[in-house]
């Protein structure tokens, strides 16, 4: 035969034809069929009894805020004007009351400074009317140490004129004495008329003598009696006069508080803490309510973290229950989560107004959210001997676990859903 000859079947067939296999694949297994089986019927066993007997609790993310309380205070300034003093520096230590600022307030003409004139000129006031009350109680302290010194030389010269008017009392009643045995005397013959009479003549004159002393005795006493009237009087005039002024220094020391006010006034400290930032320095102009120092309270200080917790959720969580923290200044792969405990869930939604203030609250979306409270144990912590602290402001991502179910109740959970969209109306009967 021709090998030139061209063949009838093509190449491609042929090289088919020599590489088909004609034989059937036989697979030989190692393991018997019935361990196989054993196998998946276990494995089916376990799924099943998983589904039964473990649960699975859904959870969510929130946005979490440390705080304390008391809260870090704010201090906002009152007044536009400029800051002329810094009283304090950040770190320090300060008392309620303690000056933080003083703030320029004053108004300027062409004249000069408004507030300050004023201030002058009432000073200058103040000082006349100091002097005039100090001149009127050292009038008042002479002429009443006067008055005593005359009540004193009258009482004693009173006191002598009753020592001689007991004496003469004395002599009146013996000269009546006397009087009386001269009258028997006369009946009995003993004396003359003459003698007698001049016995009464005596009598008479110390009884005048008495009545002299008794009266001046009165007049002693009338006089007296007038210095007591005069030294009360005298002091009540001088206590008027001194009420009088001290009333206009009260209303000019008012209107010097105002002008001062209208002048410089003091920013004060609130609380008691240390200083945590200051916002302005001496020189710098700020306006009415802006912001000018934080101070962070120290004393029995409570941490606390914020959560705004979506209405969705709100059936699943109780006072109690713990949930899992990460901070952000934290990362939670190195630092791991931190515990909490909810102490507080508000039973009304938060305001708009009220999450605003508030840095996790400004970022919610919109709808309705509880404010919840969580208990904090662990504020400090320590990584490579670097002690660490958290703080208020610190924001922070929080899993909050929510209802727990075994795992086939979420599994047909979706069957459920559609058991609902078919259903009609719900009876209420």
């Amino acid at each position: 035969m021709d090998n030139n000859k061209k063949s009838i079947f093509r190449n491609d067939a042929i090289d088919y034809q020599r590489q088909k296999w004609v034989g059937k694949a036989l697979l030989i297994s190692r393991i018997p069929a019935p361990v196989i089986s054993g196998l998946c019927l276990a494995f089916i066993v376990a799924i099943v009894l998983s589904m039964i007997f473990f649960d699975y609790s859904r959870r969510i993310d929130v946005d979490g805020e440390v705080i304390t309380l008391p809260h870090s205070i704010n201090i906002y300034s009152p007044q536009q004007g400029y800051i002329i003093t810094s009283f304090v520096k950040v770190g320090d230590r300060v008392k309620k009351g303690d000056p933080l600022y003083e703030l320029d307030v004053s108004r300027t003409t062409s004249s000069g400074n408004v507030s300050s004139t004023a201030v002058e000129s009432i000073k200058i006031q103040t000082d006349n009317l100091h002097t005039i009350i100090a001149k009127l109680e050292s009038n008042k302290k002479s002429t009443l140490e006067n008055l005593q010194t005359q009540i004193n030389n009258y009482a004693t010269a009173h006191k002598e004129t009753l020592k001689v008017l007991k004496s003469a009392q004395e002599g009146v009643e013996k000269m009546n004495q006397s009087l009386r045995n001269y009258e028997k005397y006369l009946k009995k013959g003993l004396i003359t008329q003459d003698q007698l009479n001049y016995q009464r003549a005596q009598s008479l004159s110390q009884q005048s003598a008495y009545q002299a002393l008794n009266n001046q005795s009165i007049q002693e006493n009338i006089q007296l009696s007038q210095l007591h009237s005069d030294k009360i009087t005298r002091a009540a005039d001088f206590d008027n006069q001194i009420i009088q002024n001290q009333s206009q220094l009260s209303d000019l020391e008012r209107q010097l508080a105002e002008y001062k006010a209208n002048n410089s006034i003091i920013i004060s400290a609130k609380v008691d803490g240390v200083i945590e930032s200051l916002s302005v320095t001496p020189g710098q102009m700020v306006e009415t309510s802006a912001s000018l120092a934080q101070i962070k309270p120290v004393d029995n200080v409570e941490y606390y973290l914020m959560l705004w917790l979506p209405d969705n959720s709100l059936p699943y969580v109780k006072i109690g229950d713990g949930i899992n923290i990460r901070y952000n200044a934290f990362p939670s792969d190195k630092f791991g989560q931190f515990p909490g405990k909810i102490t507080s869930i508000s039973s009304i939604p938060a305001s708009p107004q009220e999450m605003s203030g508030y840095s996790s609250g400004s970022r919610q979306e919109k709808g309705s959210y509880y404010k919840v409270l969580v208990s904090i144990s662990d504020t400090e912590f320590s990584d490579k001997g670097k002690k660490l602290a958290i703080s208020g402001g610190l924001q922070a991502k929080v899993i909050v676990f929510l209802e727990k179910k075994p795992l086939y109740q979420w599994a047909i959970a979706p069957i459920n859903k559609i058991k609902n969209s078919v259903s009609g109306v719900v009876n209420d009967q």
